[in-house]
Order: C-alpha cells, then sequence, then structure tokens
C-alpha cells in the first residue's frame, strides 16, 4: 500500500532532467516518482496517480527505435502533462504530427502566450514574453485533433499545447529548469489547478506514515540496522528506532576503508548522544582479503556489498531470530541503479542491488523515495543534531572506491593521509559547509617529479569538490586558488608517496561524484 495518498508520476524517456521535474514536484509539497517508460497501463492504474508528466528524452518521437509509452494513459482519464519529447510523443500518438525542425531550439527562448488559462493562469498574454529553455531538434508542425496553441516562440509554432475538452497538456520547452523563469508557476498550475493536489506532503507526514508503516511490517520481529556513521544510516537508524524501540539493533562494521579516526567517531558519537543499541564489528582482515587484487570498479562494490550482509547475518544470528535487515537506500541510487532502454546501470550500489539472493533477511528501506536534502530536512524533525545530519556524503564502498585500482593496506594509508588534510583545510576556510563533497582519489599512475634536487617516481592524487542539491547532478566547486594551492601543498609535502595533485573540473552528468 503507497503512503502518498496524492501522488504525480513521472515517466521517464531519458531526459538528463528528469529528476528535476520530480524534485520541482515536491518543492510544492506534493509526492512525485519516476518511472521508465516500460511501464505498463495496469502498474500505473494501480498506483492511482493524480497526474502524469511525460519527460524530455534525447530521441527522435518517428525513430524506428524510439521509447514509447503505452497510449492508454490518455484514456484513464488523469491529467498529462508532456514536456520536450513528451510533449511530440503526446501529440503522435493523439494523431499530431513532428518533424525535424528547420530551426533547431537550444538554450534560452522567448515564449510569447497567447492563453492565460490552465498552466499558464496568473500570467499576461500582451505584451509580455517570458524566458523558458529550450533543447530540441523536432517540433510540432501539427496539433493532434482537439488540442490548440497556448503559447508560441520564434522557432516553435506550438510551444505549448491544451487539449480543448480533456486534461492534456503540453509543453515545448523545460519548466524544470530554473532558466525558464515561470517554471515554477506552469508546474504548480498543472499539480493544483489540473490534478487538484493539496500541499500535504512534508516530513512530518511522512514522519507518521512511515512509522507506521514500519509497525506494520515488522510486528514483533527483530530488526538489525547497518550504521555507517553517515546521514542516510543515521537518519534511517533514529526513524526506525522511533517505530520499534529496542526491536532494533544497529551494527557498525569497520570494513577497513574508511577514513582517519572514523570508527572511533562514529561509535562515540552514537553511544554518548543517542538511545541506539550499537555492536561494532573490525571487520578490517575479512575486506582486504576479498579485494586483493580486485581492480575493476563494479567487481569491488559487489564483493563490498556482499561481505557486510555476510556479516550482518553472521550477527543477526548471534542476536536470536530476526527477520530484517534496515539500511539507508535513497532514491539517487535506486535511479542510478536502474537498467534504462537496454542500456546497463550508471553503477550497482550495495544497497539496491547486487545483495545476495541467499540473503536470509527481509529489507526495510524507509528513505527510498527521498533525496539527500529531504533525509537531512528529515533527521532535523527527527531531533537529530546537526553535527549528524550536516556531514558531507561517504560512499558506503568508503575509499575503496577512491582508490583506481587494487585496494592494498599501502594505498589504502597514501588516501587517508590526504583525506584528512583536504577535510582539514575545507574546515579550516570555511568551505566545508558550502559545498556537496570534497574528498582526496588515489589515481593509479605514477609521474616523474623533483624533490630535493632529486628525480622521484611517485603517486597522483585527484582533488574532487562538488556543488550539489541531491547528488543526481552536480558541477564542480569552483574553490579559490589559495585553498586549492595550500591541500596540493600539504599533500605533497606531507603525504609520502605522492609527488602530483590535479583539481578535476568535471560536472555530473556527464561523470559521475564518485571517480568508481
Amino acid at each position: 500500500m503507497s503512503l502518498h495518498s496524492e501522488k504525480i508520476i513521472i515517466i521517464d524517456f531519458g531526459s538528463q532532467t528528469t529528476q528535476l521535474i520530480a524534485r520541482r514536484i515536491r518543492e510544492q509539497k506534493v509526492y512525485s516518482e519516476i518511472h521508465p517508460y516500460t511501464i505498463t497501463l495496469a502498474e500505473i492504474q494501480q498506483m492511482q496517480p493524480s497526474g502524469i508528466v511525460l519527460s524530455g528524452g534525447p530521441a527522435s518521437v518517428y525513430d524506428n527505435d524510439a521509447p514509447i509509452s503505452d497510449p492508454g494513459i490518455f484514456e484513464l482519464g488523469i491529467p498529462v502533462l508532456g514536456i520536450c519529447y513528451g510533449a511530440q510523443l503526446m501529440m503522435q500518438q493523439l494523431g499530431g504530427r513532428v518533424e525535424m525542425a528547420e530551426h533547431r531550439e537550444f538554450g534560452k527562448a522567448e515564449l510569447k502566450i497567447l492563453y492565460t488559462g490552465g498552466i499558464f493562469a496568473g500570467m499576461e498574454t500582451d505584451p509580455a514574453k517570458y524566458q523558458v529553455w529550450m533543447s530540441h531538434g523536432d517540433r510540432v508542425e501539427q496539433a493532434a485533433p482537439g488540442f490548440v496553441a497556448t503559447a508560441t516562440s520564434d522557432h516553435s509554432p506550438y510551444a505549448a499545447l491544451r487539449h480543448e475538452d480533456k486534461p492534456f497538456v503540453a509543453v515545448q520547452f523545460h519548466p524544470e529548469v530554473i532558466h525558464t523563469l515561470i517554471g515554477t508557476d506552469v508546474l504548480r498550475n498543472f499539480i493544483f489547478d489540473l490534478c487538484g493536489c493539496h500541499p500535504e506532503w512534508t516530513m512530518h507526514s511522512f514522519i507518521d506514515a512511515t512509522v507506521k508503516d514500519i509497525r506494520d511490517k515488522v510486528g514483533k520481529d527483530k530488526v538489525i540496522c547497518a550504521l555507517s556513521g553517515g546521514v542516510d544510516s543515521s537518519v534511517t537508524a533514529a526513524l526506525v528506532h522511533r517505530a520499534i524501540g529496542d526491536q532494533l539493533t544497529c551494527i557498525y562494521v569497520n570494513n577497513g576503508l574508511m577514513r582517519t579516526g572514523e570508527s572511533e567517531s562514529v561509535l562515540s558519537f552514537f553511544r554518548q548522544k543517542t538511545h541506539l543499541r550499537v555492536i561494532d564489528i573490525d571487520a578490517t582482515p575479512y575486506f582486504l582479503k576479498e579485494l586483493e587484487g580486485v581492480a575493476d570498479p563494479e567487481e569491488k562494490r559487489k564483493r563490498i556489498g556482499f561481505g557486510f550482509i555476510k556479516i550482518f547475518e553472521e550477527e543477526a544470528g548471534k542476536l536470536g531470530e530476526v527477520k530484517f535487515l534496515a539500511q539507508g537506500t535513497l532514491y539517487p541510487d535506486v535511479i542510478e541503479s536502474v537498467v534504462f532502454h537496454g542500456k546497463a546501470p550508471i553503477k550497482s550500489h550495495h544497497n539496491v542491488g547486487g545483495l545476495p539472493e541467499r540473503m536470509q533477511l527481509d529489507l526495510i528501506e524507509p528513505l527510498r523515495e527521498l533525496f539527500k536534502d529531504e533525509v537531512r530536512e528529515l533527521g532535523l524533525e527527527l531531533g537529530l543534531p546537526e553535527e549528524a545530519i550536516y556531514r558531507q556524503p561517504f560512499p558506503g564502498p568508503g575509499l575503496g572506491i577512491r582508490i583506481m585500482g587494487a585496494v592494498t593496506a599501502e594505498r589504502l594509508n597514501i588516501v587517508r593521509q590526504a583525506d584528512v588534510i583536504v577535510l582539514e583545510e575545507m574546515k579550516k576556510s570555511g568551505w566545508y559547509r558550502k559545498v556537496w563533497q570534497s574528498f582526496a582519489v588515489l589515481l593509479p599512475i605514477q609521474t616523474v617529479g623533483v624533490m630535493g634536487d632529486g628525480r622521484t617516481y611517485e603517486n597522483v592524487i585527484a582533488l574532487r569538490s562538488v556543488d550539489s542539491r541531491d547528488a543526481m547532478t552536480a558541477d564542480w566547486s569552483q574553490l579559490p586558488y589559495d585553498l586549492i594551492g595550500r591541500i596540493s601543498s600539504r599533500i605533497i609535502n606531507e603525504v609520502r608517496g605522492v609527488n602530483r595533485v590535479v583539481y578535476d573540473i568535471s560536472s555530473k552528468p556527464p561523470s559521475t561524484i564518485e571517480w568508481e
């Protein structure tokens, strides 16, 4: 049973900004979730959505292998908003015509509104023009029967359309991006006026619904929680503890891939500042043996994930009969692990896929529907202190995926020392809370250097710092040069075995935040 009485579902056709649509809708305190275009009509009907959004995408609707959703969605009586590719698909499936445009539109464009009702309610027709963001090489040449244009641009005679009798609207521009200045208004009008939703999805309501759901699912059984000290697992533990109290036991596993002092800090925090029951396990030898000689990043992630489950199962056996494992899976983890349009997932997340089929524990994933900043808001609502909530994200596989290539004790020592310097300088400069994440990566190459008039041939550290809201998209942080310089100088001078530091200026997409 869904925890959300009202929801907008987004059918994804591969746009890089699909996640932004979900975020913008949630900002209006209405729940939204993303599903691949292969979702069936029966699955949609079962979810009983208040509205459907068809996302943009890189394909052309007239391609032989174009991603196509079930046209039966237009027979459900549910409001539908098509965006870019989604707008063109709506037109084609309902009898319109889409062709390659003579003049493509990419970037900022001026929208001329013809009709100030529906999604354009509250806006003006004359002489106002509104800045929007376009990204398309095709355009609607003939509207489907029953549709009329509600806006135009210089190169799009149908920049927006509405059906005169049914709750179907389409826009050629992207209302979810900040460059579309009326984007929030367009989405708000769709959500509240066309779909009839109410702004009731808050962290308080989420807690109430999730606590009830956990209690109903668990009953009187025992639950163990994988506790790492990060935001996700800390909030998961606090939420599950609120639901079932001492039926929960938290297990902290030191996999040998933690940062300097991390394990001691985590255990001290939870034992002194929370009422959680915590067991700690030092499994360093086990994980280092499992990772010996393994260079492939997917294999590393899977071995670490399997290792965690193996240890959790062993510890659960010592506690008597335990039926459930709680873990801090987030929505971006779920999205990145999904196979889309026949392509491989971006990366395996050990808390989403790759869990062994033999696993005896049922999963409880109370944060599975949330983005990172929503998790932080939830943590504060649960009463966790800011020091636990505003820590920078640290990956489940730890430093194992910040060492390119094989993991060894020596290489772990190098990246640990570099990591300490990065965090010290970021905090000292005041930049730690300004960025999403900042860390050091040990590269699998060596370069020539000069130290003390002598030739060196040593390792390279990459410095990575990104700005983001939810980890779905990110841009590299424009840190002050003197800060980057201090970090570089300290690493080269203080970390034996490193003679070069480089700065990663890649955004996500096309890169990911972590290097593996």
